[in-house]
């Protein structure tokens, strides 16, 4: 079957181009925040690799089977000038900078007619380094028209988006991380934008949940799962053939990507060694969450091991993918469990620990992972305690208290608070 599948691919990408689209400068501007915005075009989406340097202080974007269109330099704020390299079937833009810039990872957006490449920046007077946050892409399964599986008195796509919010909050409020919601309401998402939207907004992971059902309600616990053409166990088999919605159009859609959109199934062939590497650090991720999970009393689990299936949105080449089912929404205790707030922060809590030491074992460049000082920040927001900012990064409050110094004092809104984990 593998074999049947590669020479598939390849046949494929026989007509492929080696270079398939142009990049070209568009314009430079001062948004409304007060950041440089520096912005180009390309013809479709394309697979990208950004990263600063400091000695000289400059930012790279190198973008894969694109070739170099008019790139224009500009000096504004800390932009001392734009350069373009052209290496084979590789474009690199490289931003020269007068000083240290506080960096957005750079996010493609689809237009009508072409598509655009974003990079925000602004000085940064706080550090001699060139920084950027984590983007952490957060998947709530199904909504919308689509309820996913279907309990009493409870629906998968509810499940999903309240465990979504959680861990959401967390990486909202931790300085360093900052989350991307694949879907911000009840609402639809077809299947293959949800990995295309990953890509187009630079994530640097992609964690999925889930909430299963079963004929049986003695079936139950958690699960986490990284991509395979081939599934670990019959029960990984049937949900990856489970169809995620009963819409026939949208049945039809599935596999079929707008023009713009960069193809990941003939990338797989195309960047073998990439692949194989996002294959690996998704099983690295996958059994940190599950260490956590495992560590939970309250949450039991299905399989004691990571779990592989042909789960669709697992499928970026490069972006390390798990997905993660929370229970079965059919057993009562499950239910039971995620129909609570407490459990569901469980999950969240489980995944966003997991991601935490992920990035310990690969920090990603130019990231608070990077040279990471042991320690996290997290800003209180209104309606915080202390409890349930213990409970959500897996520590006691009386640690916390000691390391803050905080005494008898209460904590406010705004205050920065460390949490060594």
């Amino acid at each position: 079957m593998k074999s049947y599948f590669r020479a598939l691919l390849c046949a494929l990408l026989v007509s492929m181009p080696t270079v398939n689209a142009s990049v070209a400068f568009k314009e430079s501007l001062v948004t409304s925040e007060g950041d440089i915005r520096l912005v180009f075009t390309l013809e479709k989406v394309a697979l990208l690799n950004a990263y600063a340097l400091d000695d000289p202080s400059r930012i790279v974007i190198d973008i894969k089977d694109v070739a170099m269109g008019e790139i224009k330099s500009t000096k504004l704020g800390p932009v001392q000038s734009i350069r373009g390299i052209q290496e084979s079937n590789l474009t690199r833009l490289v931003i020269d900078l007068n000083g240290s810039v506080y960096w957005k990872k750079p996010w493609q957006v689809k237009k009508k007619e072409e598509v655009l490449l974003i990079l925000e920046m602004k000085n940064n007077q706080t550090t001699s380094r060139n920084t950027r946050d984590i983007l952490v892409a957060i998947d709530a399964g199904h909504g919308g028209k689509d309820p996913g599986a279907v309990g009493k008195n409870i629906l998968e796509k509810d499940v999903t988006r309240m465990i979504a919010k959680e861990l959401e909050r967390t990486l909202r409020d931790t300085k360093g991380y900052q989350p991307i919601m694949i879907r911000k309401g009840d609402t639809f998402v077809n299947l293959d934008d949800r990995y295309q939207i990953a890509r187009e907004q630079g994530a640097d992971l992609f964690v999925s949940i889930h909430a299963d059902g079963f004929r049986l309600s003695s079936v139950k616990g958690a699960s986490v799962f990284v991509w395979s053409e081939e599934a670990s166990s019959i029960t990984a088999d049937n949900l990856s053939k489970k169809v995620l919605t009963t819409d026939p159009a949208v049945k039809a859609k599935i596999g079929k990507l707008d023009v713009r959109d960069f193809d990941e199934d003939a990338a797989r062939a195309l960047y073998e060694i990439a692949y194989e590497a996002k294959i690996e650090n998704s099983t690295l991720l996958a059994n940190h969450i599950l260490k956590y999970l495992k560590a939970d009393p309250f949450t039991k689990m299905h399989k004691n091991q990571v779990e592989y299936a042909d789960f669709r949105v697992l499928k970026s080449v490069d972006i390390p993918s798990v997905l993660v089912e929370s229970g079965f929404i059919s057993n009562p205790d499950d239910a039971k469990r995620l129909a609570g707030k407490p459990g569901r922060r469980m999950i969240a809590r489980g995944i966003f620990l997991g991601l935490h030491d992920y990035f310990k074992d690969k920090p990603k460049p130019n990231t608070i992972m990077d040279n990471y000082p042991g320690f996290l920040v997290y800003k209180v927001q209104s309606g915080d305690v202390l409890s349930e900012i213990a409970i959500r990064f897996g520590v006691s409050v009386s640690e916390i208290i000691a390391w803050n110094n905080l005494g008898n004092n209460p904590i406010f809104p705004g205050q920065e608070i460390t949490i060594r984990i």
